[in-house]
């Protein structure tokens, strides 16, 4: 059975021998304009000791390798790791604290996940094959004497949100300013034109996102982050800073959430351990089997996709990851019992920086946490 990583807000509680670290006093995922330099910076000084996953040079060479890769990543604001229930890596670069926020980007959209899985186990939707129009029967209304109205839209589920299989056109990418800009969040994506049959293609859409954020607002009673604070961020001692809302009030599904490093780790830790937290079962495992099954693949980065989780092969390894604009990752691996969190300055982003990311995960990060052959251990 997997150990119950306990994590609190003074710092990362680590399960067996109880070691306590105290704490210490933006579109879609994409490709941005920039400088290209990539130079070896110094690390931080705030920065944690480097546990090697078990003894040995071949073990240590590997997790130096994996921390001069970051160093040369010249974005990169931070670097932790959890692997077997500890913090193995902490490491903040350009000025970056621990005790500082970080935009998310659309990391947030993963983080609708759980509370779509929490808000089901509560019985306050009926389950992912919900109509969305059972969810925003005034949104509907206000599209049944629109000329916008399409018979398909009404074969929209909730589960077409989560897979990014609406089939409505992206508000993302190129319409990402003129849907923002507009008067009503919710309106301009659902007003938009189908390209195909729900759950039919893959359309990658913060306007989906938002509509999934109004469905969970309206099935709640709750305001958005009212809501994700009680069910979620309080139980696992995360504190949620100030989150953007569209004109009619509605707080923005699948973007600009600012969060800690730390505190999106915890995020990983949850899903590692299946939803359970400090011995209470905050998320079903269910829910969490249910959402790593990809459901498309995306057709620019070849990656799965499934009910706002990524799925991808790095360093032969299958990984779960949510992905945010100018490389923001959370990224899990449960066979390896590893979570690792990375984020990047938007100030210092810079052209293929996504790209390097990946390439940093599958040949450095998770490399350095596979067994090493003829190694005893767990």
């Amino acid at each position: 059975m997997k150990t119950n990583h306990t994590i609190i807000a003074s710092g990362l509680l680590i399960g067996i021998g109880a070691i306590a670290i105290t704490l210490q006093a933006a579109a879609g995922p994409g490709e941005h304009t920039g400088t290209s330099a990539s130079t070896t910076r110094p690390v931080a000084a705030e920065t944690r000791p480097v546990l090697p996953p078990a003894d040995g040079p071949l073990e240590r060479a590997r997790l130096d390798s994996m921390l001069q890769a970051a160093e040369r990543l010249r974005p990169l604001s931070s670097l932790l790791v959890w692997h077997r229930g500890e913090l193995v890596a902490e490491r903040y670069y350009g000025g970056m604290r621990a005790d500082r926020t970080v935009n998310v980007k659309s990391v947030s959209k993963t983080l609708l996940n759980p509370l779509v899985g929490i808000a089901i186990r509560d019985g306050m939707i009926d389950g992912v094959d919900t109509p969305l129009r059972r969810l925003l029967p005034d949104l509907y209304a206000r599209l049944d004497r629109s000329a916008a109205d399409d018979p398909r839209k009404d074969d929209i589920r909730l589960r077409d949100l989560l897979d990014m299989g609406s089939g409505l056109e992206t508000t993302s990418f190129g319409n990402y300013g003129a849907w923002v800009a507009s008067s009503d969040w919710g309106w301009d994506q659902l007003r938009r034109p189908m390209e195909c049959e729900p759950g039919d293609c893959y359309q990658y859409s913060t306007g989906v996102t938002h509509l999934l954020g109004m469905a969970i607002a309206e099935a709640t009673g709750r305001d958005l982050r009212s809501y994700a604070q009680e069910v979620l961020f309080e139980p696992l001692d995360i504190p949620l800073p100030a989150w953007d809302r569209g004109p009619q009030g509605y707080y923005l599904g699948g973007n600009n959430m600012s969060m800690r490093p730390r505190d999106l780790l915890k995020i990983g830790v949850l899903y590692l351990d299946l939803g359970r937290y400090d011995g209470r079962q905050l998320l079903p495992e269910t829910w969490i089997e249910q959402s790593w099954r990809p459901v498309f693949r995306s057709p620019w980065n070849g990656m799965g996709y499934g009910h706002l989780w990524w799925a991808s092969d790095w360093g032969g390894e299958v990984v779960h990851s949510a992905w945010g604009y100018g490389g923001q990752f959370l990224v899990v691996v449960p066979r390896l019992d590893l979570a690792v969190v990375a984020t990047s300055s938007l100030a210092r982003t810079e052209r293929g920086h996504n790209r390097r990311m990946r390439h940093f995960f599958d040949r450095y990060v998770i490399p350095a946490f596979q067994p090493v052959a003829g190694a005893v251990g767990p």
